[in-house]
């Protein structure tokens, strides 16, 4: 619930968030009255970091550094207008970014800017404010929940979809810390970007509905093989589990992604890990990301490898992550308005 300041503000506060895997949809039809439902993943690579300082009060307009390109500038100086309509006038904000994931790669980089400019926002301010606030406040988690839950908890997510009578984030309806030992390959076709703005709804207007016995089929797959696979850390299941719900869902939206993947390059990569070894292997929301869960570190490096050797230097970058069962963190930064990094 948004409260006003009532607390001493600290002058500045470095958020740092999760990047998310979105595995996939459960019921983008809404059969029962529940459209998509999500499945997610919080990873401890490619995060977002952002301080926020309180400007002099000499100065009423907000500084912002550190962004990636014009696109993500307009875009914080939007989120910064809606804050301030919902917030109230205070101090100007200067807002300094750190790092950002690569934009519209199936990372949830918006959501998670979103959220920790707002989070970062609002406790330079001295208000309190949930992540449901803000993303209320930033219209984020308009279909999926799984990035406004990563924030807040990390590890892997289940999200209970929008009920169509409330204008709420998706509920979570599970949590469960991902397993320590186990590692994804991630893999990016950086001559790609997936779906996003108007083309994505477009997207999603022009497909057929979801059946609802694939539905039934995407929940069972979650509830009695996924959850249990990673509360027994019982690798195979969730993996085998992982690749039937990734190919049902890629099919589903083959027509507008143009296939189960929406790199070409990637799903060859993906097929050579696949071949090399036991592996959960899919793409992250609209990608082009694909990933590759696999049982160790060193199966990990094997998997590496497999999808390097057929990648013949083309545009695909590489990464082995872990799960992060953790959410957001944030920290008390230096005074200071302009310069280096405060980490």
């Amino acid at each position: 619930m948004l409260t006003s300041p009532g607390r001493l503000s600290p002058p500045a506060i470095t958020v740092e968030s999760p990047s998310r895997l979105h595995l996939g949809f459960i019921d983008p039809n809404g059969s029962l009255g529940r459209a998509f439902g999500s499945v997610g993943l919080a990873i401890d690579a490619h995060g977002t970091r952002i301080t926020a300082r309180q400007a002099p009060a000499s100065r009423r307009t907000s500084i912002i550094e550190g962004t990636i390109n014009d696109a993500q500038r307009e875009r914080v100086e939007r989120y910064l207008e809606q804050l301030e309509s919902a917030l109230g006038n205070g101090p100007a904000i200067d807002i300094e970014i750190h790092e950002t994931p690569r934009a519209h790669t199936g990372l949830g980089s918006g959501t998670q800017l979103a959220l920790a400019l707002g989070t970062a926002f609002a406790h330079a301010r001295g208000h309190e404010a949930s992540t449901a606030d803000i993303a209320r406040i930033l219209a984020r988690g308009a279909r999926s929940g799984i990035g406004i839950h990563t924030f807040d908890h990390g590890g892997l997510i289940v999200d209970g979809g929008r009920n169509a009578s409330r204008k709420t984030p998706p509920p979570l309806i599970a949590r469960q810390p991902f397993p320590d030992a186990w590692r994804v390959l991630l893999i990016d076709d950086t001559s790609r970007e997936g779906l996003h703005g108007d083309a994505e709804k477009r997207g999603l207007a022009s497909l057929a509905p979801f059946p609802a016995a694939l539905a039934a089929h995407l929940a069972h797959l979650v509830l009695m093989r996924i959850l249990p696979g990673v509360a027994e850390s019982d690798f195979d299941t969730f993996a085998d589990a992982i690749c039937d719900l990734q190919q049902t869902i890629g099919e589903y939206f083959a027509p507008v992604q143009g296939g189960v993947f929406a790199s070409l390059a990637v799903a060859r990569a993906l097929e050579a890990v696949a071949a090399e070894m036991k592996a959960g292997i899919g793409q992250t929301s609209w990608g082009p990301v694909g990933f590759a869960f696999i049982a160790s570190t060193q199966d990990a490096e094997r998997a590496l490898a497999a999808a390097q050797r057929v990648s013949q230097g083309g545009p695909l970058t590489f990464t082995v992550a872990a799960g992060r069962n953790r959410g957001a963190t944030w920290r008390a930064a230096d005074r200071r308005h302009h310069g280096a990094d405060a980490a």
